[in-house]
């Protein structure tokens, strides 16, 4: 007979997948959100006030479950390196991205941040293993960034280049965020609800002192871009989606968890193309299979133990 503990993980297991396939969706959806918001705001705005509303449920489940130390404070130019990095940096790159590329064109170019994850962990730590799967998830990728950008052709292509840069450079920097976090916060013993916390709130602590704060009161002025700001990339986008990734790790481990960053390409794909009508090529597709393809090659080679470093 099944205790009621047992039941309980029994349940809880069950969630899992759902809350994988919600996952993505929230993600998906995060890039048609900043899209209505930049009409009105700036970037920095966008990412300001996104951060204010995820923080908030965050912090409070923190409190709830007790994970935030007063000890935890001697780790605090770590977390504010953090802040920069996996939040503040990142948001604003994909915001401003977003405000300039079709939104469904941003949300492919998602999809590449393992490839830079992967990229960065090899560079600074010589841990991530490179043989012939990951050299060839890397290429395939990287070969659909460059066919979305399209520098040959940026003028006929409806693609703006600053904007794929940008995409660029929010992908850089989660993906150094990654290797920091490796490198200075895994064996600290701090739960990662209290770092997602510390996180956010140093990150809304740094827009807050920096941020030109005119004009943002115009977001008010369109009901569906306020309610997308506040609840799909605030409190779903960035408080739930915490909430949601560690539940997931927790049963599921790292490598299958990543396996959700194949989920919001297609989805943004799917909104920026059905419900708000961008124009959607063939090559773009193509492009967003090479960078979805490389990125499982790139996973499968990482496990691939008979294969052999390259030479």
């Amino acid at each position: 007979m099944e205790s009621p503990l047992n039941g309980i993980t029994f349940d809880m297991k069950k969630l899992v997948y759902p809350a994988f396939a919600l996952l993505g969706l929230i993600w998906g959806t995060n890039f048609i959100f900043m899209k209505w918001a930049a009409v009105l705001i700036s970037p920095a705005q966008i990412v300001l006030l996104r951060i204010l509303f995820g923080f908030v449920p965050i912090f409070a489940l923190a409190a709830i479950r007790r994970s935030l130390k007063w000890s935890h404070i001697r780790y605090a130019h770590h977390f504010f390196i953090m802040a920069l990095l996996a939040t503040a940096i990142y948001y604003f790159a994909f915001a401003k991205g977003t405000a300039i590329l079709p939104s469904g064109i941003a949300g492919m170019l998602s999809g590449a941040i393992p490839l830079f994850s992967f990229l960065t962990a090899f560079v600074f730590l010589r841990q991530e293993p490179i043989n012939r799967f990951t050299l060839l998830g890397l290429l395939l990728g990287f070969a659909g960034v460059l066919l979305i950008a399209r520098p040959w052709n940026s003028a006929g292509s409806g693609v703006d280049v600053h904007g794929v840069l940008y995409m660029i450079g929010g992908s850089l920097s989660v993906g150094c965020s990654f290797v920091y976090a490796r490198r200075f916060l895994v064996d600290k013993e701090i739960s990662p609800m209290a770092l997602s916390t510390y996180q956010l709130g140093l990150a809304l602590l740094v827009l807050w002192l920096f941020t030109d704060l005119s004009g943002i009161g115009r977001i008010r002025e369109d009901k569906i871009a306020l309610t997308g700001l506040v609840l799909g990339l605030g409190l779903a986008g960035t408080g739930i989606a915490y909430v949601l990734y560690y539940f997931i790790v927790q049963h599921l481990g790292a490598l299958k968890a990543a396996g959700v960053t194949y989920i919001p390409p297609v989805i943004a794909l799917a909104i920026g193309s059905i419900l708000v009508h961008e124009p959607l090529h063939n090559q773009d597709l193509f492009a967003m299979a090479l960078i979805l393809g490389g990125v499982y090659v790139l996973q499968t080679g990482k496990s691939h133990s008979p294969a052999k470093p390259l030479q």
